[in-house]
């Protein structure tokens, strides 16, 4: 448990607009911010104090905030809006200048006593067969929490609901919000992980069944979309890592037991994600070796068959020749008995070929 209160982050003072506001375009402003805006609002010892608050409401609470703290939500802002909000609370640039371009890996960085953290959503279009990522920027100081989120993956609304329905925890700061977000976060990557579950078991009973198909395609466009979700899940290991281990700025200690456990689901998911690229690598090569079985088996047949042709071909050759004395030409029963014999020769060929397995 922290024994002093961390430097509280300094907030601009109220007034008339400062110079970045006055050169900024009258198209970008409060209702702006508004539109983008999922929900925002003061908690204070672990209760939701009021409703909905506007962006300078949102300031003004936060600057006077001592035991409590702003939570607010941004959901697609346009890059005016990020950096209109950016400029209202005072945060670094630099991570201004990563929550408006997004397409960071995921990460931790420290500010002073603001903290900036990375996180990588994911959600499964099943019909599609594609994952799709997304990111959460998440502005944590010991007065405001401002998130950040680009893309569909992990809807923060149901993290405001489960951690308002649990004030102790909610009780403990901005970092207890920081933790549902991760552990909404990383939930959703097993929710990820099971959809592939069942579309790697789909193809490899394709790539062994009896049916003549090729899903190569298929499992590249898997292992491919695998790869990228890997690359957006790994990062986090080590942001997570770090708060367990050691937290700073407004992460109450108290909070590291559940950060721990976001930590253990996350090594999970990512052992599991390493065994679908396995899977996939190894469904691949079994589908080439597959269709060489295919290709030899189609060879034999193709040659048993031109063999059994070759018996006919050659005797049929031979009487075609039209020489005046040849075997049998004055035989009533010769035509009869050539066919018989060259069907009789054609069906032992073809026994022969069946019972080494060519037909």
């Amino acid at each position: 448990m922290r024994t002093e209160r961390p430097r509280r982050f300094p907030l601009p003072r109220r007034g008339g607009p400062s110079v970045q506001d006055r050169d900024r375009p009258e198209r970008v402003g409060v209702a702006d911010v508004g539109q983008a805006t999922v929900d925002c609002a003061v908690y204070d010892a672990g209760e939701r104090r009021g409703g909905r608050l506007a962006l300078e409401e949102a300031l003004e609470v936060a600057a006077e905030c001592r035991d409590g703290f702003v939570w607010m939500g941004l959901h697609d802002p346009t890059p005016e809006v990020v950096e209109l909000v950016g400029e209202r609370f005072q945060l670094p640039g630099l991570a201004v200048e990563d929550a408006v371009h997004a397409h960071q890996r995921a990460k931790l960085e420290h500010y002073g006593d603001l903290l900036f953290m990375v996180l990588k959503t994911a959600r499964y279009v099943d019909s599609e067969e594609l994952i799709e990522i997304g990111e959460i920027m998440v502005f944590v100081s010991d007065r405001f929490i401002i998130a950040v989120r680009h893309g569909e993956g992990t809807p923060l609304t149901p993290v405001r609901q489960v951690l308002e329905a649990h004030p102790d925890l909610l009780k403990l700061g901005p970092g207890a919000v920081l933790y549902g977000i991760a552990d909404r976060v990383v939930d959703d990557y097993a929710t990820v992980i099971d959809g592939v579950d069942v579309d790697i078991a789909q193809v490899e009973a394709e790539v062994f069944s009896d049916d003549i198909s090729n899903p190569a395609r298929r499992i590249y466009r898997l292992k491919r979309e695998v790869l990228e979700f890997r690359r957006a899940v790994v990062p986090l290991v080590d942001p997570v890592q770090r708060l367990v281990t050691r937290p700073e700025g407004p992460i109450d200690e108290r909070t590291i037991e559940y950060f721990r456990d976001v930590l253990d689901h996350l090594t999970r998911d990512v052992d599991r994600i390493s065994a679908h690229d396995e899977l996939l690598t190894g469904a691949l090569q079994a589908n080439l070796a597959q269709l060489s079985v295919r290709d030899n088996q189609d060879m034999r047949k193709i040659s048993a068959v031109v063999a059994i042709l070759a018996v006919p071909t050659m005797v049929f050759g031979l009487y075609g020749m039209n020489f005046e004395h040849m075997p049998e030409l004055e035989w009533n029963l010769g035509y009869p008995v050539v066919l018989l014999v060259t069907a009789l020769i054609c069906l032992l060929v073809y026994r022969r070929f069946k019972r080494a397995g060519w037909l």
